[in-house]
């Protein structure tokens, strides 16, 4: 049996590998003069812009963060601390997918003395809450795109045949539903205490336990009003690079709203900073909206690596900055 250690660093090397498999394999036809030359050529003041909003997207999330956490243990985390451990997180993902929640939460408890359980605990809420979020934005895209979303699953399966079907069949279908509920229900009541089932059920309480324990926050309404404004930023972003660039400087709002959805669930793959698959599923979209391939795998790619920049160059300052700052030492009791 292998070590956990050795087993994690598998693990690691299987994500990286797929991620710089699927970035070849979507521009390893497009030469680099060509993708220099896009560069080059784009609009760096709706660029530059689009890094400067992403900037206070990063320090809005460290602000709603302090939002959630119990100040009674240790010392109380100041935005500007708050702020640099949402950095450092961001900065572990590029090197193992989802370290960043235990880095940041690792940093905190090092220089608050918070406990690394409760501060994962936050980080739960938060991750539910964003999920929620981006399903929302998903149906808000669904319902702004509609045609499009339409016409993408007709690609895919001819859905006119598949509604006939099912009134065909509706009274078959209606039994079958009873039937599978009822065999759920079953299997759930022979196999709860299994390991699969119990986080199932963990996942769906951290969920509710985290939406109804922002009511009993301090100041609940400032945590709705940043986590909407966290995803208005993700738009923003996106819109202000689409902007800058001439092949997508059409588009409408809805369509890169659309584009975001996209770019979003790439970013949610379990590889490294969402390489290749982000750029995968921002690709398909824009090709789908009428811009050419390349001009496609370019816009991904130009959005992608100025974030990751971004990203590379702040984080080092955060950790550079959190490593300074001394451990934080229980006060002796009188």
């Amino acid at each position: 049996m292998l070590h956990p250690r050795i087993k994690q660093i598998f693990q690691v090397l299987i994500s990286l590998g797929l991620a710089v498999w699927i970035f070849w394999f979507l521009y390893k036809d497009i030469e680099v003069e060509i993708l220099w030359g896009q560069v080059r050529t784009s609009n760096w003041f709706w660029i530059s812009f689009s890094l400067i909003i992403s900037l206070f997207g990063f320090w809005l999330r460290g602000w709603r963060w302090t939002l959630l956490m119990d100040m009674s243990e240790g010392k109380k985390v100041t935005y500007s601390e708050s702020y640099h451990a949402v950095m450092v997180g961001y900065l572990a993902n590029l090197v193992v997918p989802r370290a960043g929640e235990v880095a940041r939460c690792g940093v905190l408890t090092r220089t608050n003395g918070i406990s690394l359980g409760q501060l994962l605990g936050t980080v739960i809420i938060e991750r539910s809450i964003d999920l929620l979020f981006l399903i929302g934005t998903i149906l808000l895209a669904f319902l702004i795109e509609n045609p499009l979303f339409i016409s993408l699953a007709n690609q895919l399966v001819n859905l006119e045949q598949i509604f006939q079907g099912i009134l065909d069949n509706l009274p078959l279908i209606i039994g079958a539903f009873g039937v599978l509920v009822l065999f759920g229900y079953l299997i759930f009541r022979r196999f709860r205490q299994s390991g699969l089932i119990q986080k199932i059920q963990g996942f769906l309480r951290d969920i509710y336990g985290g939406v109804k324990g922002i009511s009993r926050l301090s100041n609940p309404w400032g945590f709705w009003l940043s986590s909407v404004l966290i995803w208005i930023i993700y738009f923003l972003t996106m819109y202000a690079v689409s902007m800058g660039i001439a092949s997508t400087a059409n588009l409408s709002p809805g369509e890169v709203l659309l584009v975001m959805v996209m770019g979003s669930i790439g970013m949610v793959a379990p590889v490294q900073g969402g390489i290749g698959t982000f750029h995968a599923l921002v690709a398909f979209i824009l090709i789908q909206l009428g811009i050419a391939e390349q001009d496609g795998k370019i816009f991904a790619a130009i959005i992608h690596g100025t974030q990751l920049i971004l990203i590379l160059i702040a984080g080092l300052i955060s950790w550079i900055y959190m490593l300074q700052k001394p451990a934080w030492k229980k006060p002796e009791s009188a």
